[in-house]
This record gives structure tokens, C-alpha cells and sequence, in this order.
């Protein structure tokens, strides 16, 4: 199956230069980092109230030019905030773009209309939040995923949930800013969930490279977010699906990531999830949205 495209971004402006770029888009994801980027953001502060008025009003531009795709919306979640606070944003949230019901077939819901994702920490309340936000029909995206184990907890958290309502973003970048070979994790994740239904999609996310991309799409995983920089790169490359050892790894040492058997039958809690780079990534996001209001 072909990669999906996403583009990382939470500026409406950006979407529409990509769909010119490429002609087509098949999602797009957000998080608090990327709406304080938003240049109509930029130098300016909120009430509470103002910020997700502000943030709906993005969602719905972004929404309204991919009409069939899927907009991820991420929760505001500092590493102290609880489930029931996640599923309340994350039902709020779900209202914004018009979200075909997941009553709908399969081809029905991923053919027509704008769909939500929530995104959520892959933290043991974001975990939590997820496991009940499926069971009520709302898409989720799990973010900051840094290790196969996490990825486990999360197929394990979501059964039941149908094909395309569920994504597990890694976060390649991060891992090789430490010295880790972030596309390892993403090969060792798709083979992992051979194994199982099917129902979690592998979304490669934290992007820096024309390596990462291109690995992306020649490992078959399902989807690919990247930045607007990251699409202008690949497509003045010629749009490559392979670098065919062109470039990589120049002066670079990555540490390999090996496989681990892991199996997916177990309850999401008996996995071992923590993450020092997902507890820094958390904090990181609620500290940009943070900055945003007004505290006095």
C-alpha cells in the first residue's frame, strides 16, 4: 500500500502551498508547538477562551482544504493531567470539522468527509484517554512515541477500533538528535504489527531529513507527516521513492534500534511505556501553549 502524505504544520497558508506542490494532501497534523508558529499567533497572547476559538478557527480552514482527509488535534496535557481531562477536550474537539460517523463503512467514512483525530501523550493517562475515547467512536492519534513497547500499549489499548481510527506516531527526528536510529523504530513497529489486525496505522512523524522521508515510503509505512521545507526538498530531489544510498549517512553514526519480540495480547499496562523523551516532549508542548495566554 502506498504512503499517505501529512503535512506537519499548523498554518492554513502552508496547507494550501503543499496542495499546489503536490496536487493532493491526505491529512494534516497539529499540535500546540506548531499553532504558537501559526504567524497569526506570533508576538500575540490569549484568554483561554480565545486560544481554542483560535485553534478551531485553524482546524476548520485546514479541514475545509483537504475535504477527505484527516486533521490531527492534539490536547492540551501537561504530565499531570488526567484521562477524564484529555477525553473532555478530546470530545470537544472531535465537533470541530465535520467527521463522518464511524457507524459508516469503512469506504464510506475514508472516502468522504474531513475526519478528527485526537491527539493524545502515549503516557499511562493518555493511554487511558485513548481506550475510552475508541470505545465512543473518536479517532485518535498517539504522539510521541519513542519505543516499540509504547507502540504495543497502544495496539493494545485501541482494540477494537476500526482500520484508520487509530494512528502511532514515532517520532524519528528526536531519536537520531540523541544518536539513535529513529527509522529503525518505524521498520521494527511495522514489522511488530504484522502479527496483528491491522487495526493501528504507523505514522511517521519528526521528519529532518530527505533520508527520513524516502525511508519512510521504501519501508511501505502507512503514513508519512512532514513539514512544508520537507516537501519542497523531496519534490526539487524529483520526488524519489528511494535514495538508493545517496546521501546517507554522511558523517552520521546512528545507533541501531534492535527488534524486539513483543507480544501484542497483553493489557496495555503491563507494557513498560515510560519514556524520558516523551515526559520532555509533553512538557515541551504544554509549555508552547502555555506561552500563548495571558497569565495575567
Amino acid at each position: 500500500m502506498a504512503t499517505k502524505f501529512f503535512l506537519d504544520s499548523g498554518d492554513p497558508k502552508e496547507t494550501k502551498e503543499v496542495l499546489t506542490l503536490l496536487g493532493k494532501l491526505d491529512g494534516q497534523t497539529t499540535n500546540p508547538s506548531l499553532i504558537a508558529k501559526n504567524p497569526d499567533a506570533v508576538g500575540k497572547k490569549f484568554t483561554s477562551e480565545e486560544i481554542y476559538s483560535f485553534y478551531e478557527n485553524v482546524v476548520k480552514q485546514i479541514s475545509s482544504q483537504i475535504p477527505n482527509g484527516s486533521v490531527s488535534i492534539e490536547v492540551y496535557a501537561d504530565n499531570n493531567t488526567k484521562a477524564e481531562a484529555m477525553i473532555e477536550q478530546g470530545l470537544k474537539f472531535n465537533t470541530w470539522i465535520p467527521n463522518p460517523s464511524t457507524n459508516r463503512s469503512d469506504d464510506y467514512r475514508l472516502r468522504y468527509g474531513a475526519r478528527a483525530h485526537i491527539k493524545l501523550p502515549t503516557t499511562a493517562e493518555g493511554l487511558k484517554a485513548a481506550s475510552e475515547l475508541v470505545k465512543q467512536g473518536v479517532r485518535v492519534n498517539m504522539t510521541l512515541v519513542f519505543s516499540q513497547a509504547q507502540a504495543a500499549a497502544i495496539y493494545a489499548a485501541t482494540k477494537g477500533a476500526k482500520k484508520g481510527d487509530v494512528f502511532v506516531s514515532p517520532f524519528v527526528g528526536r531519536l537520531d538528535d540523541r544518536g539513535e536510529n529513529g527509522m529503525d523504530l518505524i521498520k521494527n513497529i511495522l514489522t511488530m504489527y504484522k502479527g496483528g489486525d491491522g487495526h493501528v496505522e504507523v505514522l511517521s512523524a519528526s521528519i529532518r531529513s530527505l533520508e527520513h522521508f524516502t525511508k519512510t515510503i521504501e519501508l511501505g509505512c502507512d503514513l508519512i507527516t512532514a513539514p512544508l521545507k520537507a516537501y519542497k526538498e523531496w519534490v526539487g530531489f524529483g520526488s524519489p521513492l528511494s535514495m538508493d544510498g545517496r546521501g546517507q549517512g554522511e558523517g552520521v553514526q546512528l545507533k541501531p534500534i534492535p527488534y524486539q519480540e513483543i507480544s501484542l495480547d497483553k493489557p496495555w499496562q503491563e507494557y513498560n511505556i515510560a519514556h524520558e523523551l516523551t515526559d520532555k516532549g509533553v512538557e515541551k508542548f504544554a509549555a508552547d501553549w502555555n506561552n500563548l495566554i495571558d497569565q495575567n
